[in-house]
C-alpha cells in the first residue's frame, strides 16, 4: 500500500504544478494538519482516493469550512484495507489557541480510546500533528513533543508514527525518519511517500 503523507506546507509540486495521473499509484492520503482546506479538497478530488486528516494547531478555519470529501479521524481508530490508523491531532499547549492540549488532556484522549484499541488488537499507524517528546520535536517551546506519546508507543508498538508540526526547513538536522523501539517515526512536512509492506496488512 502506498500512502501520500502531507503536513504543514502545501506542495507546489502537487498543487501549482499538478499533472493528470500524478497520484494514480497512491492508495490513500494522510494529512497531519496545518494545511489549507482547499488544498486537501483539491488532492482528494484529483487522486480519487480516501483522504484522512487530523487537526494542526493552525486549523481553526476547518470549523467553518472543513475540507470537502475528506474524513477527520480525530480521536478515532479506523481500519482501511487492513491498516489500523489512530488519529490524535493537535499540539502541546503553548498559546491557548485551537487544538492545543496539556499533557493531561492528551492522556485523557488516549485513555478514552483504550477499549477500541484492545478490541482492534492494536494499532499499525498513529496519525498525529505533534511529534513525541524527544523524537523529532523542536528545541523551542511551541514545537516540543508530547511526553504521553512515549508510553503509548511502548505499549502498542505501532509500525508507524506519522507527525507534522516541525517543518523540515527549521534546520538541517531535522530527521525525516527515525526509529523508536519497533516504531518508525516519519515527519510528513510537505509531502512524503510511505510504502506499507503487504505483511503488515495481512495479519
Amino acid at each position: 500500500m502506498k500512502l501520500l503523507l502531507i503536513s504543514d506546507e502545501e506542495s507546489s509540486y502537487l498543487w501549482d504544478h499538478y499533472q493528470p495521473g500524478m497520484l494514480k499509484d497512491i492508495d490513500m492520503i494522510l494529512s497531519c494538519g496545518d494545511l489549507k482546506a482547499s488544498y486537501l479538497t483539491f488532492l482528494v478530488t484529483m487522486a480519487n482516493r480516501p483522504l484522512f486528516y487530523v487537526h494542526g494547531n493552525h486549523d481553526g478555519s476547518y470549523e467553518k469550512k472543513p475540507p470537502e470529501g475528506c474524513d477527520c479521524i480525530e480521536d478515532k481508530l479506523i481500519t482501511y484495507k487492513g491498516l489500523r490508523i489512530l488519529g490524535l491531532g493537535g499540539c502541546p499547549l503553548y498559546s491557548g489557541g485551537p487544538h492545543q492540549y496539556t499533557e493531561r488532556q492528551m492522556e485523557k484522549r488516549i485513555a478514552k480510546l483504550s477499549r477500541q484499541l484492545r478490541k482492534a488488537g492494536g494499532i499499525d499507524l498513529i496519525l498525529a500533528h505533534a511529534p513525541a517528546a524527544g523524537c523529532g520535536d523542536g528545541a523551542d517551546y511551541a514545537h516540543r513533543g508530547f511526553e504521553v506519546f512515549l508510553p503509548m508507543l511502548e505499549k502498542y508498538k505501532p509500525k508507524y508514527f506519522v507527525h507534522g508540526h516541525v517543518h523540515m526547513s527549521y534546520g538541517r538536522d531535522i530527521p525525516r525518519q527515525m526509529q523508536y523501539g519497533e516504531t518508525t517515526i516519519v515527519n510528513a512536512c510537505g509531502r512524503y511517500i510511505l510504502e506499507i509492506p503487504d505483511e503488515i496488512l495481512q495479519r
